[in-house]
């Protein structure tokens, strides 16, 4: 019996890549019964990778088999909601539609996540996160002044792909229980982006955003909100946006009076201080002296450092499950406790599933 706020929320998951997993594995985390579905050529993967985390059960199913599609059609009678990730018409063709799966189960609430959406004419075409936030203004507005840079596929296909999926499954849910009916959540990696520069767009429509890379506030031009190299080679993140903020820096760095920050014209000459100040001391020696005290200063970690730092440490951000380190469970609840478990070992196949049921 799992535990977490979704413990009474059985969901079936088709297996796929990056967006459409990890949304499994949230749900999974908060407590839902995800039962996952796999190809019998799928390649093994640990019991903590995105893919297994949290599964109840795994199956092996060939959808090409009627009496495999149909044991997968029984499952989701029963199911409140399913998750897949394939090309926008493979579902149908495998004759699991939501026209087909809604009639077998109303209040099911069918999410599908992809890079471009389900209609349109890019539906079916093969793309990534570094395509799916091309197209989006996203990518134009990340690096330096020279040329985009690629960032992680933490934008498309996570923040755009699975938190939209994630949060529109859940509102469907609720509606379901409250109407008896389920729907489709068609959520695109595209959208999600868009939706995510929503500050962005305000700012352009004020004329307050520059299509120019390093010339705004969030882009790395604002000096006071900026990435700098210190004396180690080692980075810091310096945001100190608000003026009490800002004046608190420029004092405890040595900058006094506090260097005008405001007119942009003021801005290359109040960036080339502060990279000359920052590479006076290591990291670590300016973190010690700037991190405490409303400064908004904070060590740039690599991906080995973060469970260290002592912040995450005290909050026990990272978990280890079955010797592998990791994510804990987030958001945190009051009174329903979530829980980071490995999942399943081993997938069974459908055909032992059903000689067993017949057995039964």
């Amino acid at each position: 019996m799992t535990s977490g706020p979704l413990s009474d929320l059985t969901v079936v998951e088709f297996a796929g890549l990056g967006p459409a997993p990890y949304a499994a594995m949230l749900l999974a985390d908060m407590g839902a019964t995800v039962i996952r579905i796999e190809r019998p050529d799928a390649l093994p993967a640990p019991a903590t990778a995105i893919s297994q985390r949290g599964r109840a059960q795994r199956y092996t199913a060939d959808l090409k088999k009627p009496g495999d599609v149909a044991f997968v059609r029984k499952l989701l009678r029963s199911a409140d909601a399913l998750i897949e990730g394939f090309r926008p018409g493979t579902m149908e063709r495998l004759g699991l539609s939501p026209e087909v799966l809604l009639e077998d189960n109303p209040r099911l609430v069918y999410g599908r996540v992809t890079g471009w959406g389900q209609t349109g004419p890019l539906k079916t075409t093969a793309g990534h996160d570094v395509n799916f936030i091309a197209i989006t203004g996203a990518l134009a507005a990340i690096g330096p002044r020279e040329r985009p840079v690629l960032p992680l596929n933490l934008i498309g296909d996570f923040a755009g792909g699975s938190m939209f999926l994630l949060s529109g499954m859940l509102a469907a849910l609720l509606a379901a229980r409250r109407t008896g009916k389920g729907q489709v959540v068609d959520a695109a990696m595209c959208d999600g982006v868009i939706s995510l520069m929503t500050g962005i767009h305000e700012q352009l429509a004020e004329g307050k955003w520059a299509e120019v890379r390093e010339s705004n506030v969030f882009d790395g031009g604002l000096p006071h909100y900026r990435i700098y190299e210190c004396a180690d080679g080692k980075h810091l993140s310096v945001g100190p946006l608000e003026e009490p903020f800002y004046v608190r820096l420029c004092e405890a760095v040595g900058m006094v009076p506090p260097p005008p920050r405001d007119e942009p014209s003021h801005w290359p000459a109040l960036r080339a201080t502060f990279e000359k100040i920052f590479k006076t001391r290591t990291r670590d020696e300016w973190t010690a002296l700037l991190e405490q005290g409303d400064h908004c200063v904070s060590p740039v970690l690599s991906i080995s450092e973060a469970p260290r730092h002592p912040h995450l440490a005290a909050r026990s951000s990272f978990v280890n499950v079955d010797g592998v380190l990791q994510a804990a469970p987030v958001p945190r609840f009051s009174h329903d406790p979530t829980q980071a478990r490995a999942g399943v070992r081993e997938p069974l196949p459908i055909a032992r599933a059903m000689a067993s049921e017949v057995a039964g």
